[in-house]
C-alpha cells in the first residue's frame, strides 16, 4: 500500500509544486518592476485562478472516472472519458477567453483598487486569457493520465513548463522591457507548449485502444453534467478567495501586494500537500472500481496520518522560511512585514490543511461530489461573516492581513476538517463498480 501511495504521490508532488511556480516566478519578477504592478498581478491572478479553479473538475472528475474504469478493467471506456474531457476543456477555455476579453476590465474594476493597479491588472489579464484553453486542457489530460495510474508524465511536463517560464519571463520583462505584459506572454507560451505535449499523449493512447478522437456531443454534455457538483464545491472555495482579495484591497495597496505573495506561498504549500490527495483520488477510484472497500478504508487511514504529519513538517519549514522569504520576494519593508504576519498564520494552519486535502481527494475519488458540494457551501457560509468583520474593522499594517488570513484560511480549514471528518467515519460515501 505504501508503495502505491508513494508511486502516485511523489511524482504528483513535483507536478503540483511546479504549477504554482508559474505564479511564483511572475510574482518574483513583477515585484522588481514595482509594488503597483505586483498588486495588479494579484488582482488579475485572482480572476484567472478563479476561472481555472472553477474548472478543476476537469482534472478531479476525470481522474476519478478514469480510475474507476481502469480498476474495473474497462480501458477503452477510460480513454474515451479522457478524450471527451479534453474536448470539454478546450470548449470551456475558448468560452472563458471570449468572456474575459470582453468583460475583464469590468471585473477588475469591481475590486475597488486604484486606477494604476487596475490598469496593470488589465494588461496582464487580457494577455493571459489566451492561455486559458491550454491551462484547462492540461487539467483534463492530466486527469486522464493520473487515472491510468501514471503520475510521472504530468511531473515531467509540469516541471518542463515551469523551468521554461523562468528564462522567458526574464527575457520578456527585463530584456525586452515589456514589464507585466512580458510576464503574461511568457506564461502563455509555456502553458500552450505543455498542453500540446499532453494532448499528443492522449492521441497516442486513443489510437492504441482504437478510441475515436472526434468529440461525442452527448458524452461531452454528460461529462459536464456529472461534474456540476464538483463545480459547486470549487465555487464555494473561490468565493472565499475572492472575498479575501476584496478585503485585502480595502486594507490598502501594501496589504494587497503582500496578500498576493502570501497567496502564492499558500498555493505552493497547498498543492504540495495535495499530492497525497491525488494519490487518494487515483487509489480510491481504482479500488472502488474493483469493489475492494477494505483496501479503501486502509488507504484513507494511512493517507490521513501522512497528511497531518506532512502538514506539521511543512509548518515547521515555513516558520523558518518566514524570516527569509519576505525579503526575497519584495524590497518594500512594509510589504515584507505584512507578508510575514500572513505566513505565521499559515504555519498554524498546515497540519489541518494536510488532513483536509487528503479527505477531499479520497471523497473525490469515491465520486462523493454531491456531499463535497453541500459541505463546501456550508463552510463558506460559516467563514464569510468573519471576513466581513475584518472588512468593517479594517486594521492597518501586518495586523490587518494576519486577521484576514485567520478568518478566511485558518478558520475555513477547521470548518472543512469537521465537515469532511464526519463524512468519512461512515460508509455512505462508498460506491463500488465502474
Amino acid at each position: 500500500m505504501d508503495r502505491d501511495i508513494l508511486r502516485l504521490a511523489l511524482p504528483s508532488l513535483g507536478a503540483l509544486v511546479a504549477e504554482p511556480l508559474f505564479v511564483m516566478t511572475d510574482s518574483a519578477f513583477i515585484a522588481r518592476v514595482g509594488t503597483t504592478s505586483l498588486a495588479g498581478l494579484g488582482l488579475a491572478s485572482t480572476v484567472l485562478t478563479t476561472v481555472v479553479g472553477l474548472s478543476v473538475f476537469l482534472a478531479y472528475s476525470t481522474t476519478a472516472a478514469v480510475a474507476r474504469a481502469f480498476g474495473a478493467g474497462r480501458i477503452r471506456e477510460a480513454i474515451a472519458r479522457g478524450v471527451d474531457a479534453a474536448w470539454l476543456a478546450l470548449l470551456i477555455g475558448a468560452g472563458c477567453l471570449l468572456v474575459l476579453a470582453a468583460l475583464g476590465p469590468t471585473l477588475l474594476g469591481l475590486f475597488g483598487a486604484g486606477d494604476a493597479v487596475t490598469d496593470q491588472a488589465s494588461v496582464y489579464l487580457r494577455i493571459s486569457a489566451f492561455g486559458l484553453p491550454a491551462m484547462l486542457s492540461v487539467q483534463a489530460t492530466t486527469g486522464l493520465i493520473r487515472g491510468l495510474q501514471d503520475a510521472r508524465l504530468p511531473l515531467i511536463v509540469a516541471v518542463g513548463g515551469a523551468l521554461l517560464n523562468i528564462p522567458l519571463n526574464a527575457l520578456l520583462i527585463f530584456g525586452l522591457d515589456l514589464g507585466i505584459a512580458g510576464s503574461a506572454i511568457g506564461t502563455v507560451i509555456s502553458q500552450w507548449l505543455m498542453a500540446l505535449v499532453l494532448l499528443a499523449v492522449v492521441v497516442r493512447h486513443a489510437r492504441r485502444q482504437d478510441v475515436a478522437l472526434r468529440p461525442h456531443p452527448g458524452s461531452v454534455a454528460a461529462t459536464g453534467r456529472e461534474s456540476l457538483p464538483m463545480f459547486v464545491r470549487t465555487l464555494s472555495l473561490r468565493i472565499v478567495t475572492i472575498a479575501t482579495v476584496l478585503v485585502a484591497a480595502r486594507l490598502g495597496e501594501v496589504q494587497l501586494a503582500a496578500h498576493q505573495l502570501a497567496s502564492t506561498v499558500f498555493m505552493l504549500l497547498s498543492l504540495a500537500l495535495d499530492a497525497l490527495a491525488i494519490a487518494g483520488q487515483a487509489l480510491t477510484g481504482r479500488h472502488l472500481g474493483a469493489a475492494e472497500t477494505d483496501t479503501v478504508h486502509a488507504v484513507t487511514s494511512r493517507l490521513t496520518r501522512w497528511g497531518v504529519g506532512g502538514g506539521a513538517v511543512v509548518g515547521v519549514v515555513l516558520l523558518g522560511a518566514s524570516y527569509v522569504v519576505p525579503s526575497v520576494f519584495s524590497p518594500d519593508p512594509a510589504v515584507q512585514e505584512s507578508l510575514r504576519a500572513a505566513l505565521w498564520v499559515l504555519v498554524i494552519a498546515q497540519p489541518v490543511a494536510g488532513y483536509v486535502f487528503v479527505l477531499d481527494g479520497v471523497l473525490m475519488g469515491a465520486g462523493d461530489a454531491p456531499y463535497l458540494a453541500r459541505a463546501g457551501m456550508l463552510t463558506m457560509l460559516a467563514v464569510l461573516p468573519f471576513a466581513a468583520i475584518v472588512w468593517l474593522w479594517a486594521p492597518g499594517g501586518p495586523l490587518g492581513l494576519a486577521a484576514l488570513w485567520v478568518a478566511t484560511n485558518l478558520l475555513f480549514m477547521v470548518a472543512r476538517a469537521v465537515a469532511l471528518g464526519v463524512r468519512v467515519r461512515g460508509d455512505d460515501w462508498m460506491r463500488t463498480g465502474a
